[in-house]
Order: C-alpha cells, then structure tokens, then sequence
C-alpha cells in the first residue's frame, strides 16, 4: 500500500478474477499515509469537494453513486457515514441501514427491500450494512439453507450489474477490524454511558463465531468482487486510515464520473432581465 503511484482504489482493492485472502490484509496497515494528522486533514478536504461534486451529481440527475459498507460489529460504519458525508447538504444524499428485516420483508425475495431503496438518479445511497448480510449473517447463523446461499453470489452479481447497467456506480467497502480492536471497542461501548445504547448482548454471540464470519466475508469478496462491483477492503482498526482511504476512494469516484450542472434549454440567461 506504499506504492504512491496508485490511485486509492487500486490500493485496497480485492481485485475481481483473483483469489483474495483475507488473512494477508493487516487491520492496522497505514502504509497508504504519511501520517495521522495528514490522513485527518485529507478527510476534511476530501468531505468538501465530495459535497461539491454531489451537488453537481444532484443537478445532473442522470446518474446515482451507491456506497456500499459493510463489517462486523464496531467496525466503524456509522463513523465513517459522520466523517466522510456529514459536510454533505442533507438533498441529494439517503443513507439506509439495514437491520433484521420486517415480517413484510421477509415475506418477499431477499433482494426485494435493498432494490426499493436503491439510490434514485441525482443521488449518493449510502448502505449501512446491505445485501451481502443475506451471504454472511444468513450463512453463518445458518437462517437459510446452503444451496440458497450458494444462489445468492451469483443473483447478487446480477442485480449490481443490473444497477450499473442502469446508471449507478457502486462502491463497496468492507471495514476489516482485528478481533482484538473489536473487544476494545465492545468494551468502550459498555463503560461509555452515551454509547451503551449501541451495545446489544447478542454482539457477542456473533463474536463468538468470528473465525465464521471471517470465512465468510472471504468468500462474499471472492465471489462477489466484480469488474462492474469491486470489493475494496479496508484497513479499520485505526479510524483515520479508514475514513481518509474511504473519503479518498468516494473523491476520486466521483471525480471520475465528472458530473456536470445542466445547461439552461430554451432561454438564453444573456437576455433574461428581472426587474
């Protein structure tokens, strides 16, 4: 992660066609920084010109960016949802978080509630957990059966292409903490009075089966990172590093969308005069 050569995404990306082991990728790498102060200071910049760059997407109208996180408990999702979007005018940006689904919901095909949610054209969709629960949570709690798991990868792979198709550029991000950070940040949550409402005991049942969900977040990215969806993974048991990759990653996106303000039809502001 030191080559500075590359762009953000091509230094945690898991690239689509290659085998990728989770095991290889430190939760502690700040290789892709100078240092802490410069990662905060890039965030800051970055959060302006994503705002601006969103605004343009608004006006535009045309097309959509979905952002996609997720990780395992306490890996920092709703931190980076503050640091890389709070500058970001509350028009043109819907974040969505997904819980245990509803009875309704369960009622339809699992993609069925992430579809109707999907960003509309003009705006940034920010999912905080998404789809990929229905491959991880699912699999390792085992709620539905191993041939309808293995199903899904693939019906996945459709449905974001078909979104691509459609006009919306996604960006994945898997926030990999250690299981270590993870007992730190368990262990705040209990101790901190105003954090204890994000504490939930189940968490550590789910903790309990960590070396299942590591195998099963491998698999989702090898199986579901994809030259139209790539998984990028990124280093999250230091904050900083998580949100300046990820704030860089969403920057350099959409500088590369280049959305653009429309231009006026049939009116020429040269001539229009208000009095």
């Amino acid at each position: 992660m030191t080559d500075k050569t590359k762009s953000f995404g091509e230094k945690f990306i898991a690239a689509p066609g290659k085998s990728f082991s989770l095991s290889k990728c430190d939760p502690r790498d700040a290789g892709a920084f100078k240092d802490k102060e410069a990662a905060k200071a890039q965030v800051i910049d970055d959060a302006v010109a994503i705002d601006a760059l969103q605004d343009r997407l608004y006006a535009e109208g045309k097309r959509a960016l979905l952002v996609v996180l997720q990780g395992i408990d306490c890996s920092g999702k709703d931190g980076t949802v503050r640091a890389v979007f709070n500058t970001c005018g509350p028009i043109g940006v819907k974040t969505v978080s997904f819980r245990a689904p509803t009875v309704d919901e369960m009622a339809q095909d699992y993609l069925w509630r992430i579809h109707k949610v999907a960003p509309p054209r003009g705006f940034i969709g920010i999912f905080n957990r998404s789809h990929y629960e229905d491959v991880l949570v699912v699999k390792v709690r085992k709620f539905a059966s191993p041939d309808a798991i293995e199903r899904r990868y693939d019906e996945i792979n459709q449905f974001e292409k078909m979104l691509v198709q459609n006009g919306t550029t996604i960006l994945k991000f898997m926030l990999h903490i250690s299981k270590d950070e993870q007992a730190e940040r368990l262990r705040d949550r209990i101790a901190t009075p105003e954090k204890r409402w994000k504490f939930n005991p189940a968490d550590l049942d789910d903790r309990a089966l960590w070396d299942d969900y590591m195998a099963a977040y491998e698999t989702a990215v090898n199986r579901c990172s994809t030259e139209h969806a790539p998984w990028h993974v990124i280093p999250a048991d230091r904050n900083w590093v998580r949100n300046a990759a990820i704030s860089g990653i969403v920057r350099e996106t959409l500088e590369k969308m280049n959305p653009q303000y429309p231009q006026p039809k049939g009116w020429d502001p040269a001539t229009v005069k208000v009095v």
